[in-house]
C-alpha cells in the first residue's frame, strides 16, 4: 500500500479506537500493512484482552475480527465499512498475556451487497494459527 493509503488505514485505526466506546478496547492495535481489500495488524495480548485464566478473551479475538477485517474493507475498491450479518470464529489455540499476535485480514469477494472477509490471527513469534474468523457485511445496493 502506498504511503498515503497506509497513513489512511492508520487514522482511521486511531480515530476508532481512542473514541469513549466499545472499540476502544482495540487501542492497543497497531497497523502493520493494508490495501487492496487486505490488512495486517499486530498487537501485544494486555491483561486487558485477558479471560480468567489469563488467555486472550474470545470476545476480544471476535472483537479483532470484526474491526481489522472492517478496516482492510475500506481498502478494497468499494471502500466502504458496512454492516455485520454474520461471523464465525473457530478457537484454536491460546496466546498468553504479554505474547504479540498478529491479526490478518483478506477481503475474499466484494459483491454488489455482500462482502466476504477472512482473518486469522496467529502468534507473532512462531506463526501458530490461534483463531479463523469468517466475516460477512452487508455492504449496499
Amino acid at each position: 500500500m502506498s504511503g498515503n493509503g497506509l497513513r489512511f488505514l492508520r487514522q482511521v485505526v486511531e480515530a476508532g479506537t481512542k473514541c469513549r466506546g466499545f472499540e476502544s478496547i482495540l487501542d492497543k492495535v497497531k497497523v502493520v500493512s493494508g490495501g487492496n481489500g487486505k490488512m495486517v495488524c499486530e498487537m501485544t495480548v494486555t491483561e486487558d484482552h485477558q479471560n480468567r485464566l489469563g488467555t486472550l478473551h474470545g470476545g476480544m479475538t471476535a472483537a479483532l475480527v470484526d474491526a481489522v477485517s472492517t478496516w482492510a474493507l475500506l481498502t478494497s475498491e468499494r471502500q466502504v465499512a458496512g454492516v455485520s450479518v454474520e461471523m464465525n470464529i473457530s478457537y484454536m489455540k491460546a496466546a498468553k498475556v504479554g505474547e504479540d499476535i498478529l491479526i490478518e485480514a483478506n477481503s475474499v469477494k466484494v459483491g454488489k451487497t455482500l462482502a466476504f472477509l477472512n482473518v486469522d490471527i496467529k502468534k507473532k513469534s512462531d506463526g501458530a494459527l490461534l483463531a479463523q474468523g469468517k466475516h460477512t457485511k452487508f455492504i449496499g445496493s
